[in-house]
């Protein structure tokens, strides 16, 4: 199964200082058919005003993946980390028996990013946070493990769930193909630009893509893209 989710379709809330986008059910946003895709709990698409941002809050039991699209953010937490991630770079924080932060964007421009939520497979873990800069040139027609809870991922940010997140850059033209690691798995693909194409579905920046399949998935770029998939149990 390929379900298309086009961008215009997904929950929205503009607080002026942060224009949100749900690919699931989030905040105000409630939809009984997109709560949730496996563990993928939450998918939000957050353009995020200069000088503002999430102020000091808490989260427990969530794995919780931050992919910044442009500009960067700054992350403050009560654990005392403190670190800026920029565009293309990715952090995580594993909020587990709890963990109050906060997230600012401190730079003269729009921020936007992808922040995933990933129900962990265990609860009450110690929290922890990190933080890695994947040059982009890695991920160049391939997929590269970001953040991972599965053995042989690398130097992926390491979360505590069976879950993937993985990055991939492809010409237009050009081909990437990705394996499933069984026939479980919930998929879901977001092109962070460009235009892409899987299977019979073509799919724009922005939009969301659930698959269920057995086999393998080839993602076609028609246009140069930036892609982000998550693999989820």
């Amino acid at each position: 199964m390929i379900e298309l989710r086009p961008f215009n379709t997904l929950g929205a809330a503009n607080h002026g200082w942060l224009d949100a986008h749900h690919h699931f059910a989030f905040a105000n946003y409630h939809d009984p058919a997109r709560v949730h895709w496996g563990s993928l709990r939450v998918w939000n698409d957050d353009k995020i005003a200069a000088g503002t941002g999430f102020a000091t809050h808490p989260h427990a039991d969530m794995e919780i993946i931050t992919y910044v699209r442009s500009g960067a953010i700054t992350h403050r937490d009560s654990m005392g980390n403190e670190g800026r991630t920029a565009a293309g770079d990715v952090q995580v924080m594993s909020a587990g028996s709890g963990v109050r932060h906060s997230e600012f964007n401190l730079e003269s421009e729009e921020t936007t990013l992808f922040q995933i939520w990933i129900i962990p497979d265990t609860r009450g873990d110690a929290p922890r946070w990190g933080a890695r800069q994947f040059p982009s040139d890695s991920r160049n027609g391939a997929f590269v493990p970001l953040a991972s809870g599965v053995a042989g991922d690398g130097d992926a940010l390491p979360i505590r769930a069976a879950a993937r997140v993985l990055g991939a850059t492809i010409l237009a033209g050009e081909s990437v193909i990705y394996a499933p690691r069984s026939a479980d798995r919930h998929l879901y693909l977001v092109p962070a630009t460009g235009r892409v194409r899987i299977g019979p579905v073509e799919a724009n920046a922005r939009d969301g893509v659930a698959i269920t399949q057995q086999a393998n998935i080839t993602i076609t770029a028609l246009e140069d893209s930036e892609v982000v998939l998550v693999d989820a149990a």
